[in-house]
């Protein structure tokens, strides 16, 4: 049986570098200046949401921003933009890679990411919040046999 546990799920994860200070300055002057984003971390990185929904971040050297079809593949044709993958063969399907010419047009920079911001909004909230108290059908079937030898 391999070995399993957080030690093993820790050294699975890729040795990733902290974004250049210019470009977490740089994402944070064009993003949107709208009550309804909200900045916060993922991975440890610079992200933004909206309605739970993340709408654009950075992860290492790259800005990446969530957008619809054809905003999509407008991006895309651009020289040096892909689509987003954190990890090789992870792809995260609505993202892309803002090519690094981008960041030193400010205006369009913020185009693009206020794009994504409409798209976010537009997409269903995430409930962010507790947990459900009540217990999944899975996680009830689990804790019987434990509540069973404390006698709750």
């Amino acid at each position: 049986m391999p070995p399993r546990g957080p030690a093993v799920a820790m050294a699975a994860q890729p040795k990733w570098t902290k974004s250049p200070p210019a470009l977490v300055n740089l994402f944070h002057a064009v993003l949107p200046k709208d009550p309804r984003v909200e900045p916060r971390k993922m991975f440890g990185f610079d992200c933004a949401f909206v309605n739970g929904n993340m709408f654009s971040g950075l992860h290492q050297a790259d800005l990446m921003v969530r957008l619809p079809d054809a905003e999509r593949a407008a991006l895309l044709a651009l020289p040096g933009a892909h689509g987003f993958e954190p990890m090789p063969g992870r792809p995260m399907r609505e993202y892309v890679v803002v090519p690094a010419s981008l960041h030193a047009d400010r205006r369009a920079l913020a185009r693009w990411i206020e794009k994504a911001l409409h798209y976010g909004a537009s997409l269903p909230n995430k409930k962010m919040g507790k947990a459900s108290p009540k217990p999944t059908a899975r996680k009830a079937a689990i804790l019987k046999p434990e509540r069973a030898k404390t006698g709750r």
